[in-house]
């Protein structure tokens, strides 16, 4: 018998840089029309850790979020510099691609498919564009992607420095990245000082 849900765990992870999600969304600008918003978001902590906008949707278009977390947060762009890390997706063309997947193992990404029809496996990044659209793509008209990527950077700092979210016991993002860090560094502080002993 096949189970109809295979997603029956959560898809939050208990550390920072354990689990990224990306995706992407669509908005328009006068001049240029459609254009597509990538993003990737820390399934912990839930913080932007990159957002790109682009007029066509690439494979190549599609790692730049993925480029901007990895220089923030793991401190360069180089071989396996992300070991550790899954990336959550959806099988679109631009996520399954060969460069896209050669990319990421290259930077020591593991690939993580989003299970098919399940959305919820990728809600992280659903539910920060929800918050995104709500806030900025739906309330505002923009000239061109120039004056769309200002607006989506300046999104982000706000987001991640002042959206309080419930299930991180209303501490924004960049507060509980940085409570969790500080733990990790406690415990391990505390090991080696026992290991002193």
């Amino acid at each position: 018998m096949h189970d109809s849900n295979p997603h029956k765990g959560t898809i939050i992870s208990e550390a920072p840089n354990q689990v990224w999600g990306t995706d992407a969304t669509a908005t328009v600008t006068m001049a240029d029309g459609q254009v597509t918003v990538f993003a990737a978001i820390d399934h912990c902590t839930a913080d932007c850790v990159g957002i790109h906008a682009v007029k066509r949707a690439t494979r190549f278009e599609a790692l730049e979020p993925i480029r901007q977390g990895v220089r923030d947060h793991f401190g360069g762009f180089g071989s396996a510099v992300a070991s550790g890390l899954r990336l959550r997706h959806d099988h679109g063309s631009q996520y399954m691609s060969d460069d896209f997947q050669k990319e990421i193992r290259f930077l020591g990404i593991e690939s993580s498919p989003a299970f098919v029809r399940q959305p919820e496996a990728n809600g992280c990044i659903e539910r920060f564009f929800r918050t995104l659209k709500k806030q900025l793509l739906w309330v505002r008209h923009f000239e061109n992607i120039d004056q769309l990527q200002f607006a989506l950077r300046q999104f982000k700092e706000a987001y991640n420095r002042g959206w309080l979210i419930q299930r991180l016991n209303f501490r924004t993002p960049s507060q509980a990245r940085y409570d969790c860090l500080r733990t990790r560094m406690l415990h391990e502080y505390t090991q080696f000082t026992v290991q002193k002993i």
